[in-house]
């Protein structure tokens, strides 16, 4: 899940494989899988940046659990 803010500044986590489409209005406009929809105050590349770094901690994690000690 990543952070997000809202036009009033108010903060909210959002899982990000939800989302299916980003519309730039000028602010973004991300709509969910639901048709629900927020207005954030983060541009598309903060987003973007937001998922990239989210995912890359999710594979170093994963990596990290599936490295075997065989020296024993």
């Amino acid at each position: 899940m990543i952070m997000l803010r809202k036009m009033n500044n108010e903060r909210f986590m959002l899982n990000h494989n939800q989302i299916e489409c980003i519309e730039l209005i000028p602010e973004c406009k991300i709509v969910m899988m639901n048709r629900d929809y927020y207005l954030v105050k983060d541009t598309i590349d903060e987003i973007v940046k937001k998922i990239k770094d989210y995912n890359a901690k999710v594979m170093d994690i994963r990596r990290e659990l599936l490295v075997v000690d065989k020296r024993k």
